[in-house]
């Protein structure tokens, strides 16, 4: 259970650098901390970008390690390539269009819908008080977002169609999660990581021929730090529900919340009002009496 833990922050960590240059391509992506520009690369061509890389790592992983390149479990492995293939595009087309920080609160909702689909598909148990703690966690969330959409902030502006589009891509991570959860009693997590560039790959490739901005100099590096860092955050998400239980390692993810606040707030210049400090706070209580009476109980069963 504490290597699932560490690993969900660790993939977190990793998936906030990739935010971060994300975020850079956008259209409202300038830093205070650099002194040059990039220019806009829409999202699906960064999904491209990221899934290329994906898919030579973890080719030749598969093919060093002698995994059978396919897996066992083909449909839900494409269930999740395709799940995930959505709904990274949808966040990192949210990500661009939002204030880095709401982007990645709107994000970290999927940990719920996760284990509403764990507990509708698989049969995971959620005790009752497990709820309360969620329940927490989201008002949490629902703290910091509303902080800046009543105006908290005047300089940040909420689109509220990306904010809808935010909701919808946590939905769908939350069942690309769950199809994480079901496939580790049959497949390897770099089977699980290959199938979403194998997925993705036609998809965005064929999007590119009506929509695609050549990189220059250093975005060339950029892109693959996306693509190097998505790797890695794929294979430790994966090694963390592969050794802890949904409902607990899950919720972890909500850490990175705090990252995403500073990064808002020192790199994009977000100034967040207490509210949203407060929200953080909620989060994290949620998150750790859920993990703490989870654990308890398991000892007591």
């Amino acid at each position: 259970m504490i290597k699932g833990i560490v690993f969900i922050i660790l993939s977190g960590i990793c998936f906030l650098i990739v935010n971060f240059f994300v975020k850079l391509f956008g259209p409202n992506g300038s830093s205070v901390w650099l002194s040059f520009n990039v220019q806009e690369i829409p999202a699906h061509e960064l999904v491209l970008a990221r899934s290329l890389v994906s898919f030579a790592l973890s080719s030749i992983i598969i093919k060093y390690r002698g995994y059978p390149f396919f897996g066992v479990n083909k449909k839900w492995l494409f269930i999740r390539g395709l799940s995930g293939t959505i709904a990274l595009t949808v966040f990192f087309m949210t990500l661009q269009h939002l204030p880095f920080a709401i982007a990645a609160v709107i994000q970290y909702l999927a940990p719920i819908f996760t284990m509403f689909f764990t507990m509708l598909l698989i049969g995971d148990r959620i005790f009752k008080i497990q709820w309360l703690f969620v329940t927490l966690a989201f008002f949490g969330v629902a703290l910091i977002s509303l902080e800046d959409i009543l105006g908290a902030n005047n300089s940040l502006s909420i689109d509220y169609f990306w904010l809808g589009w935010g909701v919808l891509s946590a939905s769908i991570s939350g069942v690309a999660y769950t199809s994480i959860v079901k496939l580790k009693e049959t497949d390897h997590p770099i089977n699980i990581v290959l199938y979403f560039p194998m997925v993705s790959i036609p998809f965005m490739m064929l999007w590119c021929m009506f929509d695609y901005v050549h990189p220059i100099g250093i975005e060339w590096l950029f892109l693959l730090i996306i693509g190097v860092f998505t790797q890695f955050a794929q294979i430790l998400l994966t090694k963390a529900l592969h050794f802890g239980h949904a409902s607990v390692i899950i919720p972890f993810q909500y850490l990175g919340i705090v990252y995403a606040l500073l990064i808002g707030f020192f790199i994009f210049d977000e100034r967040l009002h207490l509210v949203a400090y407060i929200g953080v706070f909620l989060i994290l209580c949620g998150v750790l009496l859920n993990t703490l009476y989870r654990h308890l109980n398991k000892k007591t069963v």
